[in-house]
This record gives structure tokens, sequence and C-alpha cells, in this order.
């Protein structure tokens, strides 16, 4: 059955378990990190928080900072994301663990219809999506381990608004998630404001050394 099939609704699947409520942060906080890098954030966070390369961005270009609205589902299995399109707040970024599993896609356009319709401003996959194509028209952000045109079971189980763990890295909901054409970057929550504060220095000492760099004397 195709993703429409099982369009979203508010009810849920009695198999996908629904974390407490958690907090997200706000959109000032949210801000400061859209003026910097992932590497920089990496930097900041003592070169921790990354998870590993092999998760890639789906189009050139991408680039979203947003709340972890975190979300775990069998490999191959797309019945917990379908269900977390109902918890989607705007400014929201979907992560999605699928277990690295490259054979079958837990997620495509329709569905990034959905996260777009709702706010998101893009999801993570540690496994695999299709409909590239599509995806990268809507210009929706996506970063993934694989792509492949085979479609997802819809079993579950799963879980929304848990910690999940992607590419080496634990990501709790309402975590700070930035991801560029580098990579990605997890900042908890608790730390994301002294983090934000220690960038301004970073940000500034890069760009000194860039200028040192122009003035070098040439041979």
């Amino acid at each position: 059955m195709t993703e429409m099939s099982y369009a979203p609704t508010s009810a849920g699947s009695p198999n996908i378990e629904v974390g407490p409520k958690w907090q997200r942060p706000d959109g000032e906080l949210l801000a400061q990190f859209q003026r910097h890098s992932v590497a920089n954030i990496g930097d900041a966070l003592g070169r921790l928080g990354m998870p590993d390369g092999g998760i890639t961005p789906l189009w050139d270009g991408c680039r979203a900072v947003g709340s972890a609205l975190t979300v775990l589902t069998v490999a191959g299995d797309d019945l917990a994301v379908i269900d977390a399109v109902a918890h989607i707040e705007p400014g929201d970024f979907l992560v999605i663990n699928g277990f690295g599993y490259p054979g079958r896609a837990v997620m495509g356009d329709i569905l990034t219809q959905y996260f777009s319709s709702r706010g998101a401003v893009g999801a993570i996959v540690d496994g695999a999506v299709r409909d590239r194509d599509e995806i990268r028209q809507q210009q929706f952000p996506v970063w993934s381990r694989s792509v492949t045109p085979a479609g997802p079971w819809k079993h579950g189980p799963g879980a929304v608004g848990t910690p999940v763990a992607i590419g080496g890295v634990v990501i709790n909901p309402g975590d700070v998630v930035v991801a560029d054409s580098d990579g990605i970057v997890a900042v908890p929550l608790k730390k994301a404001h002294d983090i934000a504060a220690e960038l301004a220095q970073i940000a500034e000492s890069e760009q000194g050394m860039r200028t040192q760099a122009k003035q070098a004397p040439t041979k």
C-alpha cells in the first residue's frame, strides 16, 4: 500500500509509544544557532555530538535548525514516522532512528509534504528514504544514510518523543539540532544557551584566522 493509504491521524497506533511531554527551545534560541555552521557548533561542544558522516544531505544546499522530534521505528517500517506527524509543532526537526537499514525507505515525498505542512523544518533518517527528486523539488531538507525505491512495512512497533541514537549520538526530544552540507550536530537543550554564547567567540576567532591567512606573505 502507498503512504497516502495510511494518512496520519491524531488517533495514533496502539503499538507506538509516545514519550512524556518535553520542553522545546524557543525561537530566539534557535535563531542564535541559525548563524553558525555545524563544524563550529561541534567545536563548541568539544567536537562531540556529531553523528557519523554516513548520514548525508539528500540534495545540495540542505540546511536546517530546529527542535528534535525523535522517532524510533523498526528497520524498514514507517508506522511510527506516520504517527509522528500528529506530534509536530512548528520548528520541529524530525530525527528518525531506522537502525541504519538500507533495504526499505521509511519516508518519501508524501510524508515530507505532511512534515512541511505541519511546520517541520527538516528530517534526519538513520536509514533509507525514497523519492529523492520529488523531495529536492519540494526543497524540504532531508539527511539520510541511504536511498532506495523499496517501500516500507507499516506494522510497528516504535516510539515518538523518546531518546534515540543516530550515527552513534544520543538525541533527546527538544535538543537543538543543526544540519548543513557538512553533516549534523545535536546540542542538549540544557547546554544550548552556554553553547550559543561560546559560538560568538569561535566565529570571531575564525574570522581573525581567515583574515590572517589572506594576509600571509607569498613566496
